[in-house]
């Protein structure tokens, strides 16, 4: 048998991270069995699905690296498949319509539980006859539930991470599956076009087990074969509450738009509860064959924006110099391109997002601003001490003889040496190799600098 799976997101908002682990291990388990990956947009809640989501949704996906297989499919496409569904689940009895007002079912509610029971439907309207109920249906409110409580019986959800999980049928309620307007539950759908796209296995967090319980009674009923779950841990925030785009969850266009690298979201995402991948494995297809699902944790994983940023200056430093020069382009002075590819190529290994070459501005620009903490450490070195600088370039032009002849004529040695000159030249208390700094920058472009520090200094002391 094929392997099939879905990501299907309903397209009333951005895609969270939330989202993104569910298309993920989806995406993942289907590229590991060489099965396919589908995209259904469960697009019946007319009301509040968006075009504009539908697309955000695909683009983000893509961006991600996470490809479905042919066309996205659409729930509303089913539609009449799925009142299709619900006759034939009313005509065997294993559907009913339901005219309990919310008052009523709210006062059932509070006696339940005030008697210690689970708050379950009490079963009014289960009894009424197919003649009844559709008489009173002309003229009344009703929803549809599943006749699913009973005494006794029982469903089996099967499961690859929990073994095969039983309900006793007494433990369940009768949910409802067609609100009072017409409009269909996430049940029956869900469940419905899963049997018709063909789905084999779907991964999903364990706050949807009882859904599933739902799901297979449900697809037992209409003799289709249900898809094996795998239910696993659900993602939570640092502070230990279920992570949605409601609690601080973010949107992958809000991570893309703070220049994130797709590859550390998907890398740090996949390893989410999954300790066994390698460390070194850092492109989806390597990530896809050494993926095992049933080492998924079951257990409750929590969300960390830290590693994801980790991975994010990882992949930033293996980036080719054309990505890395893209990625800087919108943080730095215009400069030519052979120019830009040298700057790259000079502090790739020194940055860990994109935006950190704003603190090397001063490498293309001399106007640029000193970092702010940098801005003490010349003013400490003093205007002697650039102009002891500059008489020492001209005759020793080139970074280990220069520092030496600084050193002699000033004294200053260690940082008192090193740091005046690193932070004049590139703006900046850290950063690439001092020799390959004055490489990049030139005899020309050296003396510029160290003459506009000794002027900062010089207009430093005339304000004090």
């Amino acid at each position: 048998m094929s392997v099939v799976t879905r990501f299907a997101p309903s397209p009333t908002g951005l895609l969270h991270l939330g989202n993104v682990r569910t298309a993920l291990l989806n995406w993942l388990y289907a590229r590991k069995h060489g099965g396919s990956f589908l995209l259904r947009f469960e697009d019946t809640d007319q009301g509040r699905s968006e075009l504009e989501y539908i697309n955000a949704i695909k683009a983000d996906l893509q961006w991600l690296g996470l490809n479905w297989d042919g066309e996205p499919h659409f729930q509303s496409e089913h539609a009449a498949k799925h009142s299709d569904a619900l006759e034939k689940l009313a005509a065997k009895g294993l559907a009913y319509r339901c005219f309990c007002s919310e008052t009523k079912l709210n006062l059932d509610r509070k006696l339940a539980t005030s008697r210690g029971l689970p708050p379950r439907y009490a079963g009014h309207c289960k009894a009424l006859s197919a003649n009844e109920a559709r008489e009173r249906g002309e003229h009344e409110a009703f929803v549809w539930r599943l006749a699913v409580h009973a005494a006794e019986g029982e469903v089996t959800v099967p499961d690859a991470l929990h073994g095969d999980v039983t309900f006793a049928l007494r433990d369940l309620d009768d949910p409802v599956v067609v609100r009072s307007d017409g409009s269909f539950t996430f049940l029956l759908p869900n469940a419905i076009d899963d049997a018709l796209d063909g789905i084999t296995h779907a991964l999903r967090g364990d706050d949807h087990l009882t859904n599933s319980a739902y799901q297979v009674w449900l697809l037992n009923g209409l003799d289709y074969r249900p898809p094996v779950y795998l239910h696993h841990g659900l993602l939570l925030g640092q502070d230990g509450a279920k992570l949605s785009k409601r609690a601080g969850s973010h949107s992958v266009a809000e991570l893309r738009d703070e220049g994130l690298i797709a590859g550390a979201l998907v890398q740090a995402m996949t390893r989410l509860g999954h300790p066994n991948i390698p460390d070194e494995l850092h492109d989806h297809a390597a990530l896809a064959t050494h993926f095992d699902a049933e080492h998924v944790s079951t257990s409750s994983v929590r969300w960390s924006d830290q590693e994801m940023w980790r991975w994010h200056g990882r992949l930033l430093h293996e980036l080719d110099n054309d990505c890395l020069m893209s990625m800087i382009r919108p943080f730095v002075p215009e400069v030519q391109v052979e120019r830009l590819a040298a700057f790259a190529a000079l502090i790739g290994k020194n940055i860990e997002r994109a935006s950190d070459a704003v603190l090397f501005q001063r490498l293309l620009d001399v106007n640029a601003p000193l970092e702010a903490e940098a801005f003490p450490v010349v003013q400490q070195a003093g205007s002697e001490f650039y102009q002891h600088a500059l008489d020492a370039w001209q005759a020793n032009p080139d970074w280990k003889s220069w520092t030496a002849a600084v050193k002699e004529r000033t004294g200053c040695k260690g940082k008192a040496l090193f740091m005046p000159l690193r932070v004049a030249l590139s703006g900046a208390l850290h950063g690439p190799e001092m020799s390959e700094v004055v490489a990049f920058l030139g005899s020309d472009e050296i003396i510029t600098r160290i003459e506009s520090a000794r002027v900062m200094c010089l207009e430093g002391q005339a304000e004090s």
